[in-house]
This record gives C-alpha cells, sequence and structure tokens, in this order.
C-alpha cells in the first residue's frame, strides 16, 4: 500500500514532557483520514511536525514518500496545510493573499487568473475579493485559508480544525470541495474535535491519547478490533478511557 503520510518513532518533547511519544503513522494515499484524540494529546504537535513547523526530537518522517526535515521546499510544494490559527495576512485582500500564494509556487499568470477565479467562486467569496483579510468573518477566512492551501493543486491537505466555528453553509461547502478533493485521488489528514462530521467524511481514523497511538486503521476496523459499537463518538471515548460518572451538583 502507499501511504501519504508515514512515520516510525515520531516524538516530539518540550523540556521534560514528552508530547508525542514515539508514534507510528500510515496514512494511504488517497484516503480520508480523521487524527482523533482529547485536548493536549498531542494532536496540533504531531501535525506541527508533519507540516514542519517543529523539528521532530526523533523518528522519522516520509511525507508523499519524502523526508520533509531533508527537503522541507520540495514538501511544502506538494502540500496545503490549513492550520487552526489559519495564518492569513489580515492586511492583504483575498485576491492579494491568492496571489501571494501563486507567486510563491511560481505559479503562471493565465494558470493562477483560473483557479483563483473558481475558488473565489466556489468559497462564495467572488463579491470580498478586494475586501481586506480583517474585514472577514471567521468563516470567510475559513474558506479562503482552504483556497490559498488548493491553489497550487496539492497532494495533501493537512487541516486542523477546519470546521470549528463555521456556519451550516460554509461547513456543507468545505465537505462537498473535500468529497471531490479525495475522489480525484487528494489525500485528507483532518484533526477535529466534531465528531459526527469525522465520521461522515473519514475512511481512515487515527486516535491519539497521550502522545501515543492507540487505534489506527479503517473506521469500521478499528471499530471491530475495540469491540466498539454505536457511533463514533462512544467508540472514541472508549478508546481514550473517556467514561466519567454523570456529573452530580446538587445545586444546579
Amino acid at each position: 500500500m502507499e501511504f501519504a503520510v508515514e512515520t516510525r518513532g515520531l516524538a516530539r518533547t518540550f523540556g521534560s514532557k514528552r508530547a508525542v511519544d514515539g508514534i507510528d503513522l500510515q496514512v494511504p494515499a488517497g484516503s480520508f483520514y480523521g487524527f482523533l484524540g482529547p485536548n493536549g494529546a498531542g494532536k496540533s504537535t504531531t501535525i506541527k511536525c508533519l507540516t514542519g513547523l517543529l523539528r521532530p526530537s526523533a523518528g522519522d518522517i516520509r511525507i508523499l514518500g519524502i523526508d520533509p526535515v531533508a527537503s522541507p521546499v520540495e514538501i511544502k510544494l506538494k502540500v496545503g496545510v490549513v492550520p487552526e490559527d489559519l495564518a492569513l495576512f489580515d492586511r492583504l485582500t483575498a485576491a492579494e493573499t491568492l496571489s501571494f500564494i501563486a507567486q510563491v509556487h511560481g505559479m503562471p499568470a493565465e494558470t493562477f487568473k483560473t483557479r483563483s477565479a473558481d475558488l473565489l467562486s466556489l468559497m462564495d467569496l467572488t463579491a470580498a475579493a478586494t475586501t481586506l483579510v480583517t474585514d472577514f468573518s471567521h468563516g470567510m477566512r475559513k474558506k479562503l485559508a482552504l483556497a490559498a492551501a488548493l491553489l497550487p493543486a496539492p497532494r495533501l491537505l493537512f487541516l486542523d480544525e477546519p470546521f470549528e466555528g463555521i456556519d451550516a453553509v460554509a461547513s456543507r461547502q468545505i465537505k462537498e470541495l473535500l468529497h471531490s478533493f479525495v475522489a480525484r485521488g487528494g489525500t485528507v489528514f483532518l484533526t477535529s474535535h466534531i465528531l459526527e462530521i469525522v465520521e461522515r467524511l473519514s475512511t481512515h481514523i487515527g486516535v491519539i491519547a497521550d502522545g501515543r497511538i492507540v487505534a489506527q486503521g479503517r473506521i469500521e476496523d478499528v471499530r471491530e478490533g475495540a469491540h466498539g459499537k454505536g457511533t463514533l463518538e462512544e467508540l472514541f471515548i472508549q478508546l481514550v478511557g473517556g467514561e466519567r460518572p454523570a456529573a452530580d451538583i446538587n445545586w444546579l
């Protein structure tokens, strides 16, 4: 099987804290991979290592068969990233943002013109193309960040909480676009706390807890291996040991 993302013994420490503790990831090419875990489990640290924002303390990484530590520029030309904080330039317009991305990638002018028009239309941002990003709503910013990530036609997308804080209309637009991206052979690596969306979109999942992978594979296989039944939320709670007695606050 060809893997879009593969790690062996990936670890990242901060002082004495081991945020990511020797994980082995296997993300099949052409899959929609949901990366799940409770707060503080190591999800964001893992993504930062995979996308070159953090240098691993130990272990090996292969992104599309390439070592991102040894060849960071080559990887950045083939991968799209939407970080949780979006990393947009507030004093640029939407059109200027896409133009900047195109110039970084050395994109021909005609290619940029066609692709940017398509993406702005798809994201319902055409009328806001000359508006400064600082004046965008949160949902508009999310859609622009996704458009910027898709503009170079990457083979792999890393999405950190892309559905958090956006309305139902924007959420549906993004889900349909991601389905189309995967159907055309792309790979999506997604983190989200909205498990209903992950269950609806993902073909594969990986679950991390306390910096370690506790389950990974096709959703059906993970559910069967954990003897899980019901929703992904119930399976997730079972895997990360999240069962708690019901709160009993007698003054409420």
